[in-house]
């Protein structure tokens, strides 16, 4: 869907009251191409849009919002054929297909800036590939398990302290009749969120990022020790049926009408599970809990960017957008608790109070001392990420699968690095 945005008396009021020294009067167009098609997130991309229009009334800004899931199919097409001057992306090796394929500008002069450099430091080796800059983030967010607390109150349960713990609350969960957790792996990826934590309390950080780069066999007995973890939970029931044909937002009915206990997924799982009913009293948060001891915490943190498409028509005004939207004042919106209620990626940016993105600040600041990932299908290759997300869905519907699981993958693990 295309719109055109315009601009509201407020939102000019408010765009002047936070001016950003990185805007300018700019003339001519500016084409922004959206993933961000989820009610939230659209609504706060539009926002953010609006306030930018508003400091610059003679730019002609059109924006292209596509469903989430198409656009993965469709960011190549685009950047090739019909490519728009901006558009939102993920950080790490999710930016390589289009950096090696040239269709990401080099904006390595932006970082080059003392007012970017400084305030968005954490996060410039996520947006680094061969020694240059190609993106700018504009959050991050926790991953975690989100999980109706009055039922565990109910049932007497606490956030576990470690996986035997998680284990227990689990049986006693089924005994009452409801599912531990809610999944949709139709969308791979939220498999891939139950690996990677697994394996990264099984073996930690460090053995996670050597496995992204391929020095791990998908048949080494580290791996089927993650997959046997996992299958203590896979074997007992704990996940919901069906999940094969379910995406993430249509298995949340399971956690909101009490069918399920909790679900592994990022903060972006609030606002719908709040505009579906929940209340704060009745959902809470906890970290993924530890699996083997002396293995530091170590979390994932995905980081979602904007990127210069090399093809695009109007790079200064792309630039002038990309200082603005990364600046602090604009960064306290968009993540506030009302907005994406995720946490902002400037260090002068303020964090919001809301109750969910303090529990993920405190986590990622204070208790991931093994060190912070992005996400399974940002840090492994796109087509390694592929076979293997296939895979973890299978073995989720059939455990006694996966010795055949495992050779198939390391076939394409040995096809892609050459071993």
């Amino acid at each position: 869907m295309q719109t055109t945005l315009k601009v509201t008396l407020a939102s000019l009021a408010t765009a002047i009251a936070l001016a950003s020294p990185a805007s300018a009067d700019l003339t001519g167009n500016l084409r922004i191409n959206l993933d961000t098609s989820n009610p939230a997130p659209r609504a706060t991309m539009e926002a953010m849009i609006s306030r930018f229009q508003a400091l610059n009334p003679k730019l002609n800004i059109t924006t292209n919002v596509i469903d989430r899931e198409a656009y993965k199919t469709q960011i190549r097409n685009f950047l090739s054929a019909d490519a728009p001057d901006v558009l939102t992306w993920y950080a790490a090796n999710r930016m390589m297909p289009y950096v090696d394929a040239g269709l990401f500008e080099d904006v390595s002069d932006l970082w080059a800036e003392p007012a970017i450099a400084a305030s968005l430091a954490s996060t410039k080796g996520a947006l680094t590939l061969n020694g240059k800059q190609w993106g700018v983030p504009y959050t991050y967010y926790q991953i975690g398990v989100y999980y109706r607390k009055d039922i565990y109150d109910e049932l007497g349960l606490s956030e576990p302290k470690d996986f035997s713990e998680m284990l227990a609350n689990c049986e006693a969960m089924l005994a009452s009749g409801r599912k531990c957790y809610t999944i949709g792996t139709k969308w791979l990826w939220t498999a891939a969120a139950w690996f990677d934590y697994i394996s990264m309390r099984t073996h930690g950080y460090d053995y996670q990022m050597s496995f992204a780069r391929g020095d791990v066999k998908w048949t080494d007995p580290s791996v089927y020790e993650t997959f046997e973890n996992w299958g203590k939970l896979v074997r007992m029931g704990a996940f919901v049926d069906d999940h094969q044909n379910k995406d993430w937002q249509q298995s949340l009915p399971f956690v909101v009408n009490g069918e399920a206990g909790g679900i592994l997924l990022g903060n972006f799982t609030v606002a719908p599970l709040r505009t579906a009913g929940l209340t704060d009293d009745q959902l809470d948060f906890h970290q993924f809990p530890a699996i083997k001891p002396g293995v530091a915490m170590a979390e994932a943190a995905p980081t979602d960017t904007f990127h210069i498409a090399a093809n695009g028509q109007n790079k200064d005004n792309a630039r002038a957008f990309l200082r603005y939207l990364v600046s602090p004042a604009e960064q306290t919106i968009i993540n506030n608790g009302d907005n994406l209620g995720q946490i902002p990626v400037n260090s002068a940016a303020g964090v919001s109070d809301d109750k969910f993105v303090q529990q993920g600040f405190e986590m990622l600041s204070s208790n991931s001392p093994g060190g912070v990932a992005q996400f399974f299908d940002r840090d492994f290759p796109a087509e390694m990420a592929q076979a293997a997300m296939e895979g973890m869905q299978e073995f989720m519907l059939f455990p006694d699968n996966l010795d055949d699981i495992l050779e198939r993958i390391e076939s394409v693990r040995q096809d892609l690095y050459q071993d």
